[in-house]
C-alpha cells in the first residue's frame, strides 16, 4: 500500500490550484504558514535537485538546443522581452521591475513534478531548471541592475541567491552520495514532498494579500491581469514558436511561463516593495491554476484521439 502522501500526486494540479485559493480564503492560515516560506523554497529546490537523473542529464546536455539555447532563452531572452514590452506599454516602473524580476527567476522548481503529473516529459524541465539555477546568481542581479530601482546591490542579491541555491545543492549532493539507492527507489515520495511544499508555499504567499486587495482593488486587479497575461504569453510563445510535438511544446511552455518567483522574492527580502510583493503573490495564481487547465486540455485531447 502506498503512503497516503503519494495518493495525492496524481491530483497535484488540482491541489496546487486549491493551495492559492485556500491561502486567499483563510488569511489566518496564510499568516501562520508565512514564516515557512523560505523553508518551503529550500525544500522545493532541494527536491528538484534530488530528482536529477544522471542519464537524463547527460542525454539532455548532448542536445545544445536544450542545454544552451533553452536556458539562455529562459534566463536572458524572456526577461529582456518582457522588460521591453513593459516599456512599450508604459507600465509604472515599479510594476515593470517586478515583472522583469519575476521572469528572470529560474523555472519553477516544481515544473518537473507538474510535468510528471500531466504525463509530460519531466527530464527536460528538470535539466533546464537546474542549469537555470546555476545561471540565476549572475543573470538576475545583472537584469535587476539594468532595469534599476532596487534597494539592494547586485552583489548582495547575487550572494543571497548563491546561498539559497548553493545550500540546497550541497545538501542534495550529500544525500545523493549517501542515500542514492533510496532516492532512486522512492522518487515518487520526493515528488509528494515537492507537491506538499508547493502547496504550503502557495498558502504562505497569500499572507496579507486580502488586506492589500481590499485597500487597493484597482492595483490588485492590475497585478493579477499582468501576472496571467505574462505567464500565458510566455507559455503560448514557447508552445508556438519552438519546434516539437504537442507534449514537447506544452513542456517548453511550462518552463517559460512558470517561474520560481519565490526564490527571487526570498533573496530580495525587505528590498521587495509592497507593490512588488503584491505582484509576486499574483504570479502564483497562473503558476498554480494553469496546470489544472492544461491537464483538462490534455485529457480532452486523449479522448478525441481514442474516438
Amino acid at each position: 500500500m502506498r503512503p497516503s502522501l503519494l495518493r495525492f500526486i496524481p491530483r497535484g494540479p488540482t491541489l496546487l490550484a486549491l493551495g492559492v485559493l485556500l491561502g486567499l480564503a483563510c488569511p489566518a492560515l496564510a499568516d501562520l504558514v508565512r514564516p515557512l516560506m523560505p523553508a518551503t523554497i529550500f525544500v522545493i529546490v532541494l527536491g528538484t535537485l534530488l530528482r536529477v537523473d544522471g542519464k537524463a542529464v547527460v542525454a539532455t546536455l548532448r542536445r545544445p538546443s536544450l542545454s544552451v539555447l533553452l536556458p539562455a532563452v529562459v534566463m536572458v531572452a524572456c526577461p529582456l522581452a518582457v522588460g521591453i514590452a513593459s516599456h512599450i506599454l508604459v507600465l509604472p516602473s515599479e510594476f515593470a521591475l517586478a515583472i522583469v524580476l519575476a521572469v528572470s527567476a529560474p523555472p519553477s522548481s516544481g515544473t518537473a513534478a507538474v510535468a510528471r503529473m500531466l504525463g509530460l516529459d519531466a527530464a527536460v524541465p528538470l535539466v533546464v531548471t537546474v542549469l537555470s539555477m546555476v545561471l540565476a546568481p549572475v543573470t538576475v542581479p545583472l537584469l535587476a541592475g539594468w532595469f534599476g530601482g532596487l534597494e539592494i546591490s547586485a552583489l548582495e542579491l547575487a550572494l543571497r541567491l548563491a546561498l539559497l541555491i548553493g545550500g540546497a545543492e550541497g545538501v542534495a549532493f550529500l544525500l545523493r552520495r549517501h542515500a542514492a539507492p533510496v532516492l532512486t527507489a522512492r522518487g515518487d515520495l520526493v515528488d509528494g514532498i515537492i507537491v506538499t511544499a508547493l502547496v504550503l508555499f502557495a498558502v504562505a504567499t497569500m499572507a496579507g494579500i486580502p488586506a492589500q486587495i481590499a485597500a487597493d482593488v484597482p492595483t490588485a486587479t492590475l497585478c493579477l491581469v499582468l501576472a496571467f497575461a505574462c505567464n500565458l504569453a510566455l507559455q503560448v510563445a514557447g508552445a508556438v514558436l519552438l519546434p516539437g510535438t504537442l507534449p514537447q511544446r506544452l513542456t517548453v511552455g511550462l518552463i517559460l511561463g512558470n517561474r520560481n518567483v519565490g526564490l527571487v522574492w526570498s533573496a530580495l527580502g525587505a528590498a521587495a516593495s509592497p507593490r512588488m510583493a503584491l505582484y509576486f503573490a499574483a504570479t502564483q495564481f497562473p503558476i498554480y491554476i494553469l496546470p489544472r487547465l492544461i491537464e483538462t486540455l490534455i485529457s480532452r485531447g486523449k479522448r478525441k484521439a481514442t474516438l
